[in-house]
């Protein structure tokens, strides 16, 4: 079931899919989906990175070149602290139980956000999986964790204008490729498509700059429920999308 109109609700055709190819998720309702069940939030937690590795493989099998997800919010620290803990041990785990599969599938992975406030032993292993997987040129991998869309502007507005004060940059010079390489996601294309589960219609503090032209898509389903069948009616929903980046003509890719 999905709160976007467009999105077909009988089966349609692989070959008449148009894939972005770069896709971001924001992977909501792991809570809620437990509550509803009579579950403990946490485990509602270990159902959502199942359907992330899911959403990995389809992303492989469909053609995605880039996946961006919305793994731990900068504005998650509000949470209980039990929940946050375990939210950072699961990371752990995934990249323990994941980190040989991701490779042998070729996957490169690249975690973007601000690595203040993490524990070093985090850091080390954040620094590991991205190093252990840089040669790889399949599928990119991106996980926004203690990521923040306004603090990665602030942050690149701030290298910039340390740059000025330096005298390696004149104002003048600066533009949107100034602040697209200061990004975190620097060197990575915009999202094409931005999709967001379990029936919230907001983008919560997620690629605000990336997502100039990226088209959106809703879906009623929470993250753990989100599979094959959801991800061709997001993709149906996608290729139906006259996409003209501001343009009147034909819509581009």
């Amino acid at each position: 079931m999905s709160s976007d109109p467009a999105i077909a609700a009988e089966p349609v055709q692989r070959a008449s899919l148009r894939v972005p190819t770069h896709l971001g998720v924001i992977m909501d309702g792991n809570g809620r989906w437990a509550t509803a069940r009579g579950k403990r939030r946490t485990e509602g937690h270990i159902e959502g990175v199942k359907s992330l590795r899911n959403l990995v493989e389809l992303c492989i099998n469909y053609g995605v070149k880039y996946l961006t997800v919305f793994s731990f919010s900068s504005e998650n620290w509000t949470r209980p602290r039990e929940e946050v803990a375990f939210i950072f041990n699961l990371l752990r785990r995934f990249v323990a139980s994941d980190l040989q599969r991701l490779i042998r599938n070729n996957v490169k992975v690249r975690i973007i956000g601000t690595r203040a406030g993490l524990e070093p032993s985090l850091v080390r292993l954040i620094d590991d999986v991205e190093a252990k997987t840089a040669a790889n040129t399949g599928l990119v991998l991106v996980v926004a964790f203690n990521y923040g869309a306004k603090a990665e502007i602030v942050e690149a507005t701030r290298h910039i204008a340390r740059e000025v004060a330096a005298g390696r940059m004149s104002p003048d010079d600066i533009g949107e490729a100034t602040i697209e390489a200061a990004l975190y996601t620097a060197g990575l294309p915009d999202p094409d498509l931005i999709l967001r589960t379990s029936g919230e219609q907001r983008i919560s503090n997620f690629l605000l700059w990336q997502a100039a032209y990226a088209e959106f898509v809703f879906v009623d389903e929470h993250w753990p429920d989100f599979n094959e069948a959801s991800f061709v009616r997001v993709l149906d929903t996608f290729s139906q999308r006259d996409r003209r980046f501001g343009g009147t003509g034909a819509a581009q890719p």
